[in-house]
């Protein structure tokens, strides 16, 4: 297994930015955190991956997305010219969670992976339609040593 590295991200802005989330650990579980010197660090998006064993022998593999955000500041502050730091108002969260037997192999994870990602990318009754490109997605994750495709494929953390 690779060993954690950074991963850059973009999000849907305007403009959009390109988050750096760092590796913070990974006991016991794989954790990225973005470090914006412009947040505070309850405010900064994070990933979190886990790998269960299960008693049937199989495994169930998550990756929880956590994006905060901060309320908007309404008044000026107090008649001394303190403003308050805004705080965290609610957090938006995507999790996703493959059950895999413990017979499967890699390409029937990354088939699993490849039709669950063109699921939440746009498939509909039309061929060739959605946010992202299908046709080749298999092998990709099939091949990809990245840190949160090859947990999914290779059934392991990153170290």
């Amino acid at each position: 297994m690779p060993a954690m590295t950074n991963l850059l991200v973009k999000d849907d802005a305007a403009t959009p930015k390109e988050w750096t989330l760092v590796p913070i650990t990974d006991t016991p579980n794989p954790f990225w955190r973005a470090t914006d010197a412009a947040l505070p660090l309850e405010a900064q998006p994070r990933v979190n991956a886990y790998s269960v064993k299960l008693k049937n022998q199989g495994y169930k593999i998550t990756v929880k997305t956590e994006l905060p955000v901060l309320e908007t500041l309404g008044a000026s502050g107090t008649a001394l010219g303190y403003v308050a730091p805004p705080k965290v108002a609610y957090t938006n969260t995507a999790i996703t969670s493959c059950f895999m037997d413990r017979r499967s192999t890699i390409s029937d994870r990354a088939n699993l992976l490849k039709m669950h990602t063109g699921i939440l990318t746009g498939a509909s009754s039309t061929t060739s339609t959605g946010i992202l490109n299908q046709a080749s997605l298999g092998g990709v994750f099939a091949a990809s040593v990245l840190p949160i495709p090859y947990l999914f494929t290779g059934v392991v953390l990153p170290n």
